[in-house]
């Protein structure tokens, strides 16, 4: 099936092959530590295959702030599997391989932002002439991208509602490369059914790609569920305390893989070593964040259903939400994450302009922080009203 949908698209794997790749990959997958069998994915959220560095003994990966890495000879290139941090850096090479562990993925690139990690996808699997499919609602930088930047270079987006598989079915073309979902979608939290949508996928020999950001994997793993790759916005739950900002692209396969890191090279669309050690460190209390988030939210969303000054609530967890039997079903352990959306009686901006500590009023989500924003006037202005 992944032969199939390569050989419909312009540019093949094989062709996106290089020497340096090939071996970098090598390099990477040599290191093997013993590890005990079967860890609980908690246990990855802090581990992650991160061992003490071999030198030192330092029980965290250290930041190489390095531009470049000695060789030994111009026959043993790579065989330490750097060269130069566009290409590869130890540091954030751990956080990919991290990251892609935890997501259940084959690897993963860690780039600066979740747009850099969309954008990056967009490049590595659609070319001139090429369709997707993809979520009417999503991040609204996901829309402005594909409107303004792609869709003059050539490409087609089917903007059609994920709720119903069939709607996703029905806006396939001849052309399609790649269905794009969002699960749950930012910010209307509505649910795509990976699973159906996976296997529609792989019946039409198309890519399906998921934004997982709202979800984490801690609570939905995309790739679970029958999907090629998975998109996060790693300033987001990742990072979860306000610090950094990040993106990455997990790929389900080493061809997947290969081409990804293809195009993160040439682009040079690439997380520093800084940040990417924080981020190893905020990552760990990913799992412990997030329990107490949902548990958080499903109280604020409870309370504010029987608000008098609230007409309507949403949130994944609350039995009134349309698609409550899919969050079930495709959501770990009852978590539905720290976001919801509702609608007051009145004037919108006059709470927001009035919001009162701990609240604040600013852009982001996932973090310790409890932040309020009225995203037609913030992270979605950008959106067409049709």
């Amino acid at each position: 099936m992944l032969a199939q949908k390569l050989a419909r698209g312009a540019t093949s794997l094989r062709s996106a092959s290089s020497p340096w790749l090939r071996q970098s990959i090598r390099s990477l997958s040599l290191k093997d530590h013993s590890w005990v069998p079967d860890c609980s994915l908690d246990t990855h959220i802090v581990h992650g295959g991160v061992c003490p560095d071999e030198k030192t003994g330092a029980i965290l990966t250290p930041v190489y702030l390095s531009t470049t890495f000695v060789q030994e000879s111009v026959d043993q290139y790579l065989a330490k599997g750097f060269s130069y941090s566009r290409t590869n850096n130890p540091t954030v090479k751990m956080l990919e391989e991290k990251v892609a562990k935890i997501e259940n993925g084959y690897d993963s690139i860690c780039v600066s932002t979740g747009m850099a990690a969309t954008a990056s996808c967009i490049n590595a699997f659609m070319n001139s002439g090429d369709h997707c499919v993809i979520t009417n609602c999503s991040y609204g930088g996901t829309n402005r991208i594909c409107r303004e930047q792609f869709g003059p270079l050539g490409m087609s987006f089917s903007f059609v509602d994920f709720a119903d598989p069939k709607n996703v079915e029905e806006a396939i073309r001849p052309n399609t490369k790649l269905i794009f979902s969002e699960s749950p979608t930012n910010p209307t939290l509505t649910l795509a059914d990976l699973d159906a949508i996976s296997e529609i996928a792989q019946r039409h020999g198309i890519l399906h790609v998921c934004d997982s950001t709202f979800a984490t994997p801690y609570i939905c793993r995309p790739l679970d569920h029958g999907c090629d790759l998975t998109i996060q916005s790693l300033t987001k739950y990742y990072d979860g305390l306000n610090i950094g900002t990040g993106g990455a692209l997990v790929a389900k396969t080493p061809e997947l893989y290969e081409r990804i890191k293809l195009i993160q090279n040439m682009h040079g669309n690439i997380m520093s070593p800084l940040t990417a050690y924080m981020m190893l460190q905020t990552m760990k209390t990913m799992g412990l964040r997030i329990r107490q988030q949902s548990s958080s939210a499903m109280k604020i969303a409870t309370f504010l259903e029987s608000h008098p000054k609230v007409s309507k609530v949403v949130y994944p967890g609350l039995a009134s939400h349309p698609q409550k039997e899919l969050a079930d079903r495709q959501h770990r352990d009852g978590l539905h994450g720290g976001m919801l959306w509702f609608d007051v009686k009145g004037d919108p901006i006059k709470l927001m302009d009035g919001i009162k500590r701990p609240w604040t009023l600013c852009e982001n989500l996932g973090a310790a922080e409890s932040i309020i924003t009225a995203f037609l006037g913030l992270t979605h202005a950008n959106i067409l009203w049709e």
